[in-house]
């Protein structure tokens, strides 16, 4: 499964320390930020099942940052 969030992540500094954080609370998640793109993207995997995104917004708004689920498109 792959989530994907908006967030307000700007510095490549700021997304490798969140990803650090990801990576050792999520230890099953592979994540990465697109700060090209205009959302400034998170993606998030997980090959073991469902994503909490609640979680997940929660560890970026406790560092500081905004992430919202981007709905899927059709």
């Amino acid at each position: 499964m792959v989530e994907v969030f908006k967030t307000n992540v700007r510095a490549q500094r700021q997304a490798r320390l969140l990803l650090k954080q990801i990576h050792q609370t999520f230890t099953q998640y592979r994540a990465n930020f697109d700060l090209d793109d205009c959302d400034k993207i998170l993606r998030v995997e997980s090959r073991s099942g469902t994503i909490p995104a609640s979680s997940l917004i929660q560890l970026l708004r406790t560092a500081g940052f905004q992430a919202e689920v981007l709905p899927d498109e059709v």
